[in-house]
């Protein structure tokens, strides 16, 4: 990837305030070029999906645009854009590939999790700043699903921890800067915590075996980790049980997330309606039905997130909207594909793609059951 400017990582205290009073200024001015970025993101989606190719150039656009670092904090003398604001981004960059918008998701979210609770050191955190200015630097987390234990575990040897195991699925394997793995200690009293771990570190290795069904360009390849050493200022380990999750961090993730699957079902039923244009007066209706349920939706999404940056309380109804938003992204790409027909089938054209990618997205957001499960609870419970 080319490598490009951006802001300096310490600014003084002038510059932070004149940073902050900017910073409008500074997220219009970045989403302003959206419109270019989608445009050269689609035009290439259909070839890096059919190859299973990872969209280097796609990534270095949405980063010469200033948009992988929106999230960055005033005080790194970046534009700080909140959650309104980042999802009206990851929306339109799922117009343009999902697999890129999804990408963009991760990156945006560890920059603003910084911002608003500092979690990396800050050396490590400045580090990462300085690998943004020179180019893409991309972070992905690799987790284990929800209600399984982690594939990596720690070992405390010596002056450092080591990691050792296989984390399946981590979307840009091949091109990411920086990996949060999550790990389960080897300790009497085992805690599982987060290990900041750089992508050319000793032992760490890629197998390229990904071959999803969607989201092809992502790459999301399996990592293996074997005696991968870790430094104790790289280890965000809980002094004693895990901490409950935090509402806001939730919110930032879902939505985040719903987002880029409603931009992906918004690129499917626009080409729909084109596809359907000749024989408008016969399909007005069910497109018309369509539409509302996904303008709904998104504003639902939009507003959340707008309600969540003015009261961080409003975060805890998240899970329920991105549900919503979710089921009404899939609903919408099916239904397209009704209208459509064969036509829609056809690999020539993208609705296929977008009902794969719809598909794939979902699985990146809790399941349905625990979601409803979690939501009964509550209600039986207050």
């Amino acid at each position: 990837m080319t490598r490009t400017a951006a802001q300096p990582t310490v600014p003084t205290p002038a510059a932070t305030a004149a940073t902050a009073e900017d910073a409008d200024g500074a997220v219009e001015r970045a989403l302003a070029r959206l419109p270019r970025v989608i445009d050269l993101l689609a035009a290439r989606a259909a070839e890096h999906d059919r190859d299973g190719t990872f969209p280097y150039q796609g990534v270095e656009t949405v980063h010469e645009a200033g948009l992988l670092t929106l999230t960055v904090g005033h005080r790194h003398g970046g534009p700080g854009a909140g959650l309104a604001d980042t999802v009206r981004v990851l929306a339109r960059l799922g117009r343009g590939d999902a697999s890129v918008a999804l990408l963009a998701a991760h990156t945006l979210l560890h920059h603003a999790e910084q911002a608003r609770t500092a979690p990396w050191p800050a050396a490590l955190y400045r580090r990462l700043l300085t690998e943004s200015r020179r180019g893409p630097a991309l972070v992905g987390t690799l987790r284990a699903p929800a209600g399984r234990p982690p594939g990596v575990t720690a070992h405390w040897q010596g002056n450092a921890w080591r990691l050792g195991g296989r984390a399946p699925y981590c979307p840009g394997a091949e091109a990411l800067a920086w990996l949060v793995v999550e790990a389960r200690t080897a300790e009497a009293r085992p805690r599982t915590g987060l290990f900041l771990v750089r992508a050319d570190s000793p032992g760490l290795e890629i197998d390229p075996a990904a071959d999803q069904l969607g989201l092809r360009a992502a790459a999301g390849h399996d990592v293996l980790l074997e005696d991968v050493r870790i430094g104790t200022d790289a280890v965000l380990l809980p002094r004693g049980a895990t901490p409950a999750p935090d509402p806001v961090a939730v919110a930032w993730h879902q939505l985040a997330l719903a987002a880029v699957l409603l931009g992906t079902a918004r690129a499917a039923l626009d080409w729909a309606a084109g596809r359907l244009r000749d024989s408008a007066a016969a399909h007005r209706r069910p497109l018309g039905e369509l539409d509302a349920a996904l303008t709904g939706a998104e504003e639902l999404v939009h507003g959340l997130a707008a309600r969540t940056d003015a009261d961080p309380a409003a975060a805890t109804r998240a899970p329920a909207v991105q549900l919503l938003a979710a089921r009404t992204a899939g609903d919408t790409v099916q239904r397209a594909l009704t209208l459509t027909g064969s036509a829609g089938l056809d690999r020539r054209h993208p609705l296929e793609r977008h009902l794969r990618d719809t598909l794939s997205l979902r699985a990146q957001l809790p399941a349905e059951d625990a979601v409803l499960d979690a939501l009964g609870e509550a209600l039986l419970g207050g």
